[in-house]
């Protein structure tokens, strides 16, 4: 009754995703709310927490982290109206957002790009890195992501539909390119942790550069694994008119592994980081929970 009163409800406007007539229906729809949810509250706190600590907000590897985590923060409130209500991105687009809201993803790929050669010049060059990464320039590189990412978006929805749809191809392709690099940048890095930091003697420098490099190897392995096959569909369907198509956003499998990536990376950031969980204990969930402070 409460179900078919919501669908009533929503009938003059955009309808949800599901009819609830099934106990999938109501399995989708709960998982899209905890999804969304789990999604703000893991990355949410990651960014309040790097913004609230001035030593994380010094280190360029946490600018990085912040510039993802706030993708992902977005990403999980974007689910609230992707995943609960009948909504079509891409081509052909319903009840869509003009693919702004898809399009938050994509930000992170190339964050996480540049991110793997901030940490190769950091371990392997470290006096170029010292010289020349400086923490300017890796703020202006997260905003020409954004910036990128805002351009692309613009082109397409101001060219014809046809055009739209060949620069969305050319523009996957690209990104396997990118993913192509960054399968490379993974091993290359794997390498240097595994050999090159342990002949390095012991100290506070040579543990930070390991954490660093297990964050962000860990962080691109997920993310190749929950992109690729939905980098892989959207491939077959415009070039060979053989992928998989789906009712909506919230029912499409591989948009659901994608953005899934959005749970991940502040999960390995906070596993992998004990600074970060202590800026978040001491400034988001100590602050909700005083006891939480004292354990």
């Amino acid at each position: 009754m409460i179900s078919s009163n919501i669908t009533d409800h929503m009938a003059a406007g955009v309808a949800l995703s599901v009819d609830f007539d099934s106990p999938e229906d109501y399995f989708i729809f709960i998982f899209q709310i905890l999804f969304a949810t789990t999604t703000v509250l893991l990355s949410g706190p990651v960014v309040i927490a790097i913004l609230a600590t001035k030593a994380l907000r010094l280190q360029n590897r946490f600018i990085f982290m912040l510039n993802t985590s706030i993708c992902d923060t977005l990403v999980g409130v974007s689910v609230y109206y992707l995943g609960l209500f009948d909504v079509q991105e891409g081509y052909p687009s319903r009840n869509g957002t003009f693919n702004v809201l898809p399009s938050l993803l994509g930000i992170n790929i190339l964050t996480f790009l540049f991110a793997q050669f901030d940490r190769y010049f950091a371990v392997c060059h470290p006096f170029i890195y010292s010289r020349f990464i400086t923490r300017q320039f890796v703020i202006g590189i997260n905003i020409y992501c954004w910036v990128y990412n805002a351009a692309h978006l613009l082109a397409r929805n101001f060219l014809p539909l046809s055009k739209a749809i060949q620069m969305y191809v050319f523009s996957i392709v690209v990104f396997q390119l990118i993913v192509l690099t960054k399968v490379v940048m993974t091993i290359k890095l794997y390498v240097v942790a595994r050999f090159q930091l342990e002949r390095d003697p012991p100290c506070a420098e040579k543990e930070n550069k390991k954490e660093s490099l297990r964050i962000i190897i860990f962080v691109v392995i997920s993310f190749l694994v929950l992109w690729c096959p939905s980098f892989v569909n959207i491939i077959l369907r415009f070039v060979g008119g053989r992928g998989l198509t789906f009712r909506n956003e919230a029912t499409n499998l591989f948009a659901i592994m994608a953005r899934f990536n959005a749970v991940c990376t502040p999960a390995v950031y906070i596993w992998g980081s004990p600074a970060l969980r202590e800026a978040m204990l001491r400034t988001v969930w100590g602050r909700l929970c005083p006891r939480c402070k004292t354990r």
